[in-house]
């Protein structure tokens, strides 16, 4: 049977990411992750804590074991339909990037840039069936209270980077002067865009037909995650 260290490595590899990176998604160096991997030392507490926050199946790593009940809730957005998700890997799943983009701003649009924070098993056949294409699919973190309840602070999103089409409306991730956000989005007639947050709290936002060059569709919002308590 494997150890804990080689059963690390195993999940590692199978992220592709380098110690230090993996190492991030827990909060200890790379040293630290490669005393870890080798057996040197025993994972504490909140470095396991911190995997599993990030989908890890913790029992496995443990015991070698996987987790038949991985606590992954996931709905479709437009219905709330549930969808299978795991963070596990399966004979039958594709695996989808969660990327550690909230808060982010700047001139970056490329999701490919930015630090991978755990990966999700969603079955290629359902997502086929929701017309999703695994490689078009990237997971974000939703932050702030202005979509709920639709999505919740700390939820994740699978947006699918295909579809930036928002005459069909829609919640969409969005890239508004440099920073990303995730509104609903309708168009209004000569152009605008009309910017709805589903918490009542906050008054809509319009985008004029001039300044909409400072906007950019990076995807429609397509599932939502979240972890059971």
């Amino acid at each position: 049977m494997s150890s804990i260290g080689e059963r690390l490595r195993e999940i590692r590899n199978q992220k592709g990411l380098s110690q230090a990176g993996f190492g991030e998604l827990a909060g200890v160096t790379k040293r630290t992750q490669m005393l870890y991997e080798s057996d040197q030392r025993s994972p504490k507490a909140d470095y396991l804590v911190a995997l599993d926050a990030v989908g890890i199946d913790v029992g496995y790593v443990l015991t070698g074991r996987h987790d038949s009940t991985p606590g992954v809730s996931a709905q479709r957005v437009s219905d709330g339909a549930p969808v299978a998700a795991s963070s596990g890997a399966s004979n039958d799943g594709v695996a989808v990037k969660m990327y550690d983009v909230e808060g982010a701003a700047g001139a970056g649009r490329s999701l490919e840039e930015e630090r991978v924070e755990g990966v999700l098993h969603f079955p290629e056949t359902q997502l086929t069936a929701l017309g999703l294409s695994p490689e078009h699919l990237a997971g974000i973190k939703v932050r702030g209270d202005s979509m709920e309840t639709t999505l919740n602070d700390g939820d994740w999103v699978l947006v699918n980077q295909a579809d930036t089409d928002y005459r069909q409306e829609g919640i969409f991730l969005l890239l508004i002067s440099g920073e990303r956000r995730i509104k609903r989005v309708q168009r209004l007639a000569g152009g605008a865009l009309y910017l709805i947050s589903d918490n009542e709290h906050y008054e809509p936002e319009m985008i004029p037909p001039e300044q909409m060059r400072e906007v950019e569709i990076l995807g429609r919002c397509e599932v939502r995650i979240g972890r059971i308590a």
